[in-house]
């Protein structure tokens, strides 16, 4: 679907929580000075150790850009042929955008769709094929035939947008202003339909910034779908302490950005609610960034910066992924949005992460697994885009808390040490405890521990339960345990017993069945089938781990 997408990692309240954001603590740096150019920000990072059963061949490679760009320059060239060989209608068009290629020269590439010139929305779609150029299927958004009667809509634009314009309103949205409705095929559910998508731009009700996508029949003026696109979502920090950031020499003074990492940078918005500023850079005279508190602006660029490095290199590492979109190229982030703004959030249109300060401007949301949650919006975009709503919503949340998880993990920080807990550190609540827990997540008072018919109706950030739940059995298992000092107890809907393989085998199942088998309409079922296809790809469909995941998804009513 269409990546304009902003995403919020929580609301401000346990009793109201709207949950679209994720953020993480302030930060001070005490960079080490060097003679010239870059500093690269490691800060005490060790890479996960790979599974020992993992099978080589299906895991993905890093790809450079110039290899990349040519892998999508030949599926771009053959795109015609492809779609005939899907069996698709003359008026329809393959749009390359992305693309992943395993060890063994597999490549599974991303494809939205066209019908008559017009964007098919749900129309996406993954082709794998192997090293030799055999077809090895293909995963679709829908398996409904593209097409409409004719393009030319009953009522005009003007009223696409005035509908649009009150569903935002009936959302709690302020100062909205809707842009011109574009044309569009709906696919995403039930029949394929003439419509218009209209985002409406504006506030939410706790201060995030809204882009409210309303999909309109075309013919009727009926409201299709609608859903949220802002996903809320050396030095020393004030969560991660002393750590290693990426600056380099600018004139007589340190610039924060790190050249190691795709030229990340890190910008201080001084409490402006403007959503369309970018900020101003951050400079330092002697590369020693931070206090390690908030009286200090530069406290929580040090917490972002450092949280953006972790995640760029736990991508790296461990998913083999060369960044967000696995072109190289880094996002940026801003801080100090607001006035004690309580929230984080990803946005697609700048590509780039958004942390507020907290209760009374003190408890900046830059801790690092909301770093990581935030920037893993930025992949769900890049590859399966997951729409916000519904039970693919859920999906996407919970992709941005089991890879804010990950990386936390991998970055054996002492400050903030790894565990399943999401947004410990910034104490949205107001009481210590923690945004979200994966063990048991209904613990959080709102989130669901299982799936149930209908569970897709409510908010993101409480059906991403579900998935949680799966990946913390799938990588430890159910029942009592203490893991890193933090006591868990994690139960399971029809009492079975679950073993976990480990979270590095659970992370790699997760990214394979994002990167390579979902697609925008994923489901909790086809989910399931996607962390299958994954697990039997890796380690086999007889193996210990393919039957895990099975396991792990009964565990959680998922059949």
């Amino acid at each position: 679907m269409d990546s304009r997408s902003t995403s919020a990692i929580s609301g401000i309240s346990r009793l109201r929580r709207s949950r679209t954001a994720l953020a993480a603590g302030a930060a001070t740096l005490a960079a080490s000075l060097l003679a010239a150019g870059a500093t690269a920000g490691t800060a005490n990072a060790a890479a996960s150790s790979a599974p020992s059963a993992t099978r080589s061949g299906a895991t993905a490679v890093s790809l450079s850009p110039s290899v990349r760009a040519e892998l999508l320059r030949e599926a771009g060239s053959t795109a015609v042929s492809t779609a005939k060989s899907l069996g698709l209608g003359a008026k329809e068009k393959l749009v390359v955008k992305d693309v992943v290629k395993d060890a063994d020269g597999t490549t599974h590439t991303r494809y939205e769709r066209t019908y008559a010139g017009l964007p098919v929305l749900g129309g996406d779609l993954i082709v794998h094929e192997s090293a030799s150029g055999a077809s090895q299927g293909a995963d679709k958004a829908t398996d409904a035939d593209i097409k409409v009667r004719d393009t030319s809509a009953a009522i005009a634009p003007s009223g696409a947008e005035r509908s649009a314009l009150s569903a935002a309103r009936a959302a709690g949205d302020k100062k909205s202003g809707a842009e011109t409705a574009r044309k569009v095929i709906w696919a995403a559910t039930g029949k394929p339909t003439l419509a218009y998508e209209t985002v409406v731009k504006g506030v939410q009700k706790d201060g995030t910034p809204s882009k409210l996508h309303v999909i309109t029949d075309a013919d009727s003026g009926r409201k299709l779908y609608e859903y949220q696109a802002v996903e809320n979502g050396t030095g020393t920090g004030q969560h991660n302490g002393k750590v290693t950031v990426g600056s380099v020499k600018s004139g007589s003074q340190w610039l924060l950005k790190d050249t190691a990492r795709g030229g990340h940078q890190t910008y201080n918005l001084k409490h402006s609610w403007d959503e369309t500023k970018k900020g101003s850079a951050f400079y330092d005279a002697d590369n020693v960034w931070g206090n390690g508190k908030p009286t200090i602006a530069q406290t929580a660029a040090v917490d972002a910066h450092y949280g953006a490095a972790m995640t760029w290199d736990y991508y790296k590492k461990v998913l083999g992924r060369n960044g967000i979109k696995g072109n190289g190229k880094a996002a940026y982030s801003r801080v100090h949005f607001g006035d004690a703004y309580e929230n984080a959030f990803w946005d697609d249109d700048c590509f780039c992460m958004t942390y507020g300060d907290g209760a009374g401007n003190k408890k900046p949301l830059t801790s690092l697994d909301v770093a990581g949650h935030e920037m893993s919006h930025g992949l769900t975009s890049a590859t399966a885009n997951l729409e916000y709503s519904g039970e693919s919503g859920g999906l996407n949340e919970a992709t941005s808390d089991i890879f804010g998880t990950a990386v936390e993990w991998y970055a054996k920080n002492a400050k903030d040490p790894g565990d399943y807990l999401i947004g410990e550190k910034i104490d949205i609540n107001g009481d210590g405890t923690p945004l979200r827990y994966m063990d048991k997540p209904s613990k959080d008072g709102l989130s669901y521990d299982y799936w149930k018919s209908g569970v897709g109706n409510d908010d993101p950030h409480f059906t991403s339960g579900i998935a949680n739940h799966f990946f913390y059995l799938l990588a430890e298992g159910s029942g009592r345990k203490v893991i890193g000092g933090v006591t868990y107890n994690s139960p399971t809907k029809d009492g079975r017993t679950v073993k976990g393989i480990g979270r590095a085998k659970a992370e790699k199942i997760w990214y394979k069945a994002l990167t390579t088998y979902m697609t925008s309409t994923t489901n909790y079922a086809k989910a399931r089938t996607a962390t299958l296809k994954a697990a039997k790809a890796l380690y086999g469909a007889t193996s210990a781990e393919y039957k895990a995941v099975d396991n792990a998804w009964g565990g959680v009513n998922v059949k």
